[in-house]
């Protein structure tokens, strides 16, 4: 039962959920998500390491990058999100997130050089 209770924990948290909900349409680093969701380094950091932790999210290392995508293995979370996103127009902040994707390299520059993409394991 509590690992139940720890995985709908983690959906109840509002920067978690777009990070899972923007992560089901594309793998992005850590400045890529701050970028589309205007939040700090550090804050969205500790929320992928949480989610990477609870097993919802995978890393890759790029080049000086490291994208963050979804583990597609666990089918409750996943079916979860499809639901959200067949229902995205009731969720205007996820729809916001969701349309800024299309542009999300653009915020690749605010990582060179500041070590902005890195996550501690």
């Amino acid at each position: 039962m509590d690992k139940l209770t720890d995985f709908f924990k983690m959906l109840s948290d509002e920067t978690r959920l777009r990070i899972l909900v923007l992560l089901y349409h594309k793998k992005l680093c850590v400045c890529e998500i701050c970028g589309i969701m205007e939040e700090t380094q550090p804050k969205i950091s500790k929320h992928l390491a949480k989610l990477r932790d609870m097993g919802f999210v995978k890393d890759e290392r790029k080049e000086q990058f490291i994208y963050y995508y979804l583990n597609f293995n666990n089918k409750v979370l996943e079916n979860i999100l499809k639901e959200i996103i067949h229902n995205i127009d009731n969720y205007e902040t996820l729809k916001k997130d969701i349309e800024k994707i299309a542009s999300a390299e653009v915020y690749l520059d605010s990582c060179k050089g500041q070590g902005q993409y890195f996550i501690d394991k």
